[in-house]
């Protein structure tokens, strides 16, 4: 044994050094290995890519999503090139082969997702992670680590009863928080359009859709705060700001979860009472019951062989009268509620889809500013709430 372990062996010193080369692909293999683990056990970093949560998060926000306050998630696919999603960068190759398969298990986290929490989630069902493919040949059905990732605010957790009346939400029969800059869309009336320099001072984005100008005036639509709102209001020039409402209460919306006109003519203003599913708890198959849980049966809660034949549930090929559900599901929306396209209309968020908590933002870029005003120095470092 060599006690002198302080003292260079004479091979060693002989040792022709590393090239250059050599040391800068240590370096980068290093480096790639911490950034995965990192990534993986710590903090991601995420980018919001549409106004579905504006105004509070905005779309150039560049974000870091928390993976220990609700438990980091292990891998279901190793095959996987590092530090990469669905695609390798700046091509559409697929980054991973589903050829190996794990169990996923969650580590501790110290907290667990509550009401409000604004969270990054893997969307659950193919349309949406295929929204950009028109081809249904071509969609991908991704395994659940790879599916594309989206950011809501929780608004209802697993047992809770959501519902929403002429645009407030009632949680267990209360009424829910809104958060503090929510958004709804209104119809402008104004003497005349408003200019952009009238909007910039004002913080307000452009608007959507081109503007209805006629004798009576100018209408445009806008999705505004309740404080934008009011500054609106008290231009001169503008002559009336009304609620803009595709539906009623009692109207159906076409794409609204459950899709059930019948049992369920709810809209994205008028909305239930729905239950969220809760891990243990156990409900009677019926058809409304079938229409409201059948997919979250059938696709996501674990089961090998779960499906729906004449109004009947079937597993491992027996009718089931009564079933209980294996995790927790959740209740996502967006904070620009006429702009987002959110659990009401595609469904729960299973548990094992959730991939953390939004922490805060360390860069914010305008698409729409000149090069040297595309940084927004106000978000920098802001917690996310």
């Amino acid at each position: 044994m060599n006690w002198k372990f302080w003292v260079k062996k004479k091979e060693e010193e002989n040792k022709p050094p590393k090239s250059k080369l050599r040391e800068w692909g240590d370096a980068i293999l290093f480096a790639v290995v911490a950034a995965t683990l990192i990534r993986w056990l710590i903090m991601e970093a995420f980018t919001i890519p549409t106004p579905s949560m504006e105004k509070s998060l905005l779309v150039g926000d560049f974000l870091f999503v928390s993976k220990f306050h609700y438990g980091t998630r292990t891998p279901k696919t190793p095959l996987q090139v590092p530090l990469t999603h669905q695609k390798i960068w700046l091509t559409n190759i697929p980054s991973y082969l589903d050829w190996i398969q794990l169990p996923q298990f969650r580590l501790p986290g110290f907290t667990h997702i509550k009401r409000n929490d604004v969270v990054v989630f893997n969307v659950p069902g193919i349309e949406e992670n295929n929204f950009e493919e028109f081809d249904k040949n071509k969609w991908i059905d991704y395994p659940v680590d790879l599916k594309t990732n989206y950011i809501k605010r929780c608004v209802a957790v697993p047992g809770d009863v959501i519902e929403i009346r002429n645009q407030q939400i009632f949680i267990n029969g209360e009424k829910g928080a809104n958060p503090e800059k929510m958004q709804f869309s209104y119809v402008v009336h104004s003497k005349t359009q408003l200019s952009d320099r009238v909007l910039d001072n004002l913080g307000i984005d452009n608007g959507s859709g081109y503007p209805d100008i006629n004798e009576r005036g100018a209408f445009q639509l806008f999705y505004l705060t309740q404080e934008e709102k009011d500054k609106l209001v008290e231009l001169p020039f503008v002559l009336n700001i009304r609620p803009y409402k595709a539906y009623n209460q009692g109207e159906w919306e076409g794409n609204i979860f459950p899709q059930d006109r019948e049992l369920f003519p709810w809209n994205g203003d008028w909305y239930g009472p729905l239950k969220i599913p809760k891990e243990g708890a156990t409900i009677n198959i019926n058809k409304e019951t079938l229409a409201t849980y059948g997919k979250v049966i059938t696709l996501y809660d674990h089961n090998d062989d779960a499906v729906i034949q004449d109004g009947k549930l079937l597993i491992d090929g027996t009718e089931v009268k009564q079933y209980t559900f294996k995790q927790d599901y959740y209740f996502m929306m967006g904070d620009n509620r006429h702009n987002s396209l959110d659990s009401r209309y595609w469904g729960f968020v299973p548990a094992d889809h959730i991939v953390g908590k939004g922490f805060f933002i360390w860069l914010s870029l305008d698409a729409d500013e000149s090069f040297f005003s595309k940084i927004r120095w106000r978000r920098f470092f802001n917690l996310i709430e």
